[in-house]
């Protein structure tokens, strides 16, 4: 059997068995850009015949004799596209003029070309590629009809899927043609006649006018035919169709006929229809029953806001949880770093005194690190997860107390005038965090006046009972500051606490500022509540709980105590090396001895071997063991023993109950000398009231 080759070409099929003929037929079929597939025989010829063979190649005198029936069937059984060439090598003088023979070829094989021998190369190639361009013209039709054949398939598809009916109206002689689909819906079977008379027969009487006015718009002015209408089917029955069309015009621009689709609508219009009715008799019930349904309306409508509301709520929620625990992770991250940066600067300052250059260097990096510690504390605010230090504030008092900063930070071109009611309870706040919030509050005001203007700052009591969804009920005190600025749109205003959200050119604002007093009014179960109007300014009140009890005088701290503490043994926790080492160095410069451990179970072992510490420094987030675990497990061998827990997060995870001093990250070495005097301090007042 005769191989086909493989390579992507169009194919030429040969027969031509005499002498050189083949080898020759294929060398030039090659030239004009195909492959070849020599057949051995004619019935071979004729099996390897199919759609892909581009044209056939004979000589005359090799089939002069032959069978050409199997040839003939398969060219009479060509799909429409396809009309196979062959060329037909003949001898000199053997054309179909004057010989029988070839003349029953061109009756049999229909589209033939003959070639009579000797030939010119050129003349074979030029034929070849005539015929092998016409082939791929069919190829092309038939890749038409393909696709027109899958148009035509998923248009029957959709039509089911969709229960609509097509159907065509002629204009010039307003012959209907509708598919079984569109018979059914006017109450017809498949075998039943519908022509356009029995349409428009069909239509209620009342709906004849409004169909044939649609009708006449769409001819007149090209629109899409589009109307719903009731049908009378011939039992009698009342139904409801919907037509949509489009008009089709000749090239002239005269319209020729309507192509569309239709549907029943019958059951969507019963419902419409007994909704309506139902809606009637809704209403009749509420006008009969209007002191007592309308206040049930009321409160279901009520009901529903304050549903959406808490919907939103949530969904803010779950957002600006998402995020938290994202920058929260950060902040703790940096902290981490920071620690180290902080830790390594200020012990390297004690060994540069008397270099002012380096002094100078080294102060320039400590204020930078120290900023990289501010915008963690902003992270941790938005992630509403800084360690607040809780209390009773004054906050008439703070406001009064910040009044020059507050001046230097909006500068000469802005007037502050400050409002502070009097006798105010004091409020639960943290007032260094309240603070800053003030400050960023006013910046944020200046910017929004870069024109200059002015600046109101009132203090105000207010009771909330039950009518707002972001406040428990009680008394709060209202810090308020108002800007007559630029203002906000309301789709500005709807951002404007979202994270890293900012009106203000790139790097002048993180986008931080409003995320982090927004998280941290809700972290003192309060809130935020900003208004605005574009062009006439913006009002921003933090609302925070109020408290009876009064705020603490604030005690001096013996800074000798923690100075001058003795000697101690201290066992230092924390998996990073790096912070570890920064620890160890700051610890050593104070005078004590360190023992390190890289992680809990290392650092549990020391203990249960029956080393003696004076004080454990563990930090609380570590791989296997945290810290509080640590700290738990070593209390239950060593229960004198002082314990500090450093970390950078401020809130530990929900379960985490230690009630142990907290050392927050970044620390620098008087921090850490204060906190390890606070810890001995306390264990010993502790151990002296158990013993008395």
């Amino acid at each position: 059997m005769a191989a086909i080759p493989n390579s992507g070409k169009p194919k030429a099929l040969i027969y031509t068995p005499a002498g050189r003929d083949a080898l020759v037929a294929v060398s030039l079929v090659n030239e004009a850009g195909a492959t070849s597939i020599t057949a051995p025989d004619l019935p071979m010829f004729a099996a390897l015949l199919d759609d892909d063979v581009a044209f056939g190649v004979l000589t005359e005198e090799a089939v002069r004799s032959g069978d050409l029936k199997p040839v003939a069937a398969w060219i009479s059984a060509q799909p429409s596209w396809s009309d196979l060439p062959f060329i037909v090598l003949t001898t000199r003088g053997g054309g179909p003029e004057r010989n029988p023979a070839a003349a029953r070829l061109s009756e049999v094989l229909a589209n033939v070309t003959f070639l009579e021998r000797p030939f010119h190369a050129t003349s074979f190639i030029s034929i070849a590629r005539t015929a092998l361009r016409g082939r791929l013209r069919q190829y092309q039709a038939r890749a038409q009809l393909e696709a027109l054949g899958e148009g035509e398939r998923r248009l029957q598809t959709a039509l089911a899927a969709g229960r609509l009916g097509a159907w065509e109206l002629e204009l010039s002689s307003m012959r209907l043609s509708a598919s079984d689909t569109c018979k059914a819906i006017f109450g017809r079977g498949p075998d039943q006649e519908f022509a356009y008379d029995d349409l428009i027969a069909s239509i209620h009487p009342d709906d004849r006018g409004l169909v044939q006015a649609s009708l006449d718009l769409t001819i007149e002015i090209g629109r899409d035919y589009s109307v719903e209408h009731r049908t009378i089917w011939p039992d009698g029955s009342l139904h409801w169709a919907e037509m949509h069309a489009q008009l089709y015009a000749d090239r002239y621009g005269s319209a020729k006929k309507l192509v569309g689709v239709s549907s029943d609508t019958t059951a969507r219009k019963t419902s419409e229809e007994n909704l309506r009715r139902l809606n009637e008799s809704l209403e009749e019930r509420v006008r009969e029953r209007t002191g007592e349904v309308h206040a049930a309306h009321q409160s279901l409508l009520e009901q529903v806001a304050q549903r959406e509301k808490a919907e939103e709520q949530l969904r803010h929620a779950q957002k600006m949880e998402a995020i938290g625990q994202l920058t929260g992770g950060v902040a703790h991250d940096f902290n981490n770093l920071l620690m180290v940066v902080l830790g390594n600067l200020e012990l390297l300052g004690k060994h540069v005194t008397g270099d002012p250059k380096a002094t100078r260097l080294i102060d320039g990096a400590l204020q930078g690190a120290r900023r990289g510690a501010a915008l963690t504390q902003r992270l941790l605010a938005f992630a509403r997860r800084q360690d607040l230090q809780v209390k009773p504030v004054d906050l008439a008092e703070l406001v009064s107390g910040m009044h020059d900063l507050l001046r230097r930070s909006v500068g000469s071109s802005v007037s502050i005038e400050t409002v502070l009611a009097p006798a105010l309870q004091p409020a639960l706040a943290d007032a260094n965090q309240v603070e800053l919030a003030l400050l960023n509050l006013a910046v944020n005001a200046r910017d929004a006046m870069p024109d200059g203007g002015a600046l109101s700052i009132s203090l105000r009591e207010e009771q909330v009972a039950g009518d707002s969804g972001d406040l428990d009920d009680g008394t709060y005190l209202v810090l308020s500051l108002t800007d007559n600025g630029t203002g906000m749109d309301a789709e500005t205003l709807k951002k404007a606490i979202d994270p890293f959200f900012s009106t203000k050119e790139l790097g002048k604002g993180t986008g931080l500022g409003l995320s982090m007093i927004h998280g941290l009014a809700v972290q003192l179960n309060g809130a935020l509540r900003l208004t605005s109007k574009l062009g006439v300014g913006t009002t921003a009140e933090l609302w925070l709980p109020a408290t009876e009890r009064r705020p603490e005088q604030a005690a001096e701290t013996d800074l000798s105590l923690a100075q001058t503490a003795s000697r101690l043994r201290i066992l230092l926790v924390d998996d990073d090396t790096l912070i570890a080492m920064s620890s160890v160095e700051m610890l050593e410069d104070l005078g004590h001895d360190v023992v390190e451990a890289n992680s809990g179970s290392q650092a549990l072992e020391l203990v249960r071997s029956g080393g003696h510490f004076d004080l454990m420094i563990t930090d609380y987030s570590m791989p296997g063991m945290t810290g509080a675990q640590l700290a738990q497990a070593v209390r239950a061998i060593r229960p004198a023993l002082p314990i500090v827990l450093a970390t950078g997060y401020a809130d530990l995870p929900a379960g985490a109950e230690v009630n142990l001093p907290r050392l927050g990250k970044p620390y620098n070495q008087d921090q850490l000398s204060r906190e390890i005097h606070k810890a001995i301090t306390s264990e010993t007042d502790l151990h002296l009231r158990s013993a008395s």
